[in-house]
């Protein structure tokens, strides 16, 4: 086992959390590679992701991002911990209109109440479609 590697009964447990997330199901997100810090998150474009020009909506693509993240955070967090987001910047950098959308997050930097994460997103050909800078900080 080394560093990267995760304890598979945290796997599992973000695996079962992933699957009680009704917005996820909503969205037709689909959890991907989960590690130490780092989390994967799919999304296959559908036409009732798209907004009127025809290209994913940003508020989709702001939903996978923060969920990328968010489960990112939850391979590191004790059982009892909880977080919430408390910003999260995105600079959108080509449209979407078609194919799977996969989200990659992996932190940056994790202090006592607050963590720092990097999240890309790329299409099927592996451009980036999109970046973000996101926080998380424990609840007390």
């Amino acid at each position: 086992m080394n560093e990267n590697d995760l304890d598979p009964a945290r796997v599992e447990r973000a695996r079962e959390a992933f699957a009680l997330v009704p917005y996820a199901k909503l969205l037709g997100l689909e959890l991907g590679e989960v590690s130490r810090g780092v989390v994967s998150i799919h999304l296959d474009v559908r036409e009732d992701l798209k907004q009127y020009q025809g290209v994913v909506h940003g508020g989709a693509v702001a939903s996978l991002i923060d969920t990328a993240a968010a489960f990112a955070v939850l391979t590191q967090l004790d059982i009892n911990e909880r977080v919430t987001t408390t910003d999260l910047t995105i600079h959108y950098l080509r449209p979407a209109n078609s194919g799977r959308l996969t989200a990659r997050a992996r932190i940056v930097r994790s202090g006592r109440r607050l963590c720092v994460l990097s999240v890309e997103v790329t299409n099927d050909q592996e451009l980036l479609v999109a970046t973000a800078v996101t926080s998380y900080i424990k609840l007390q």
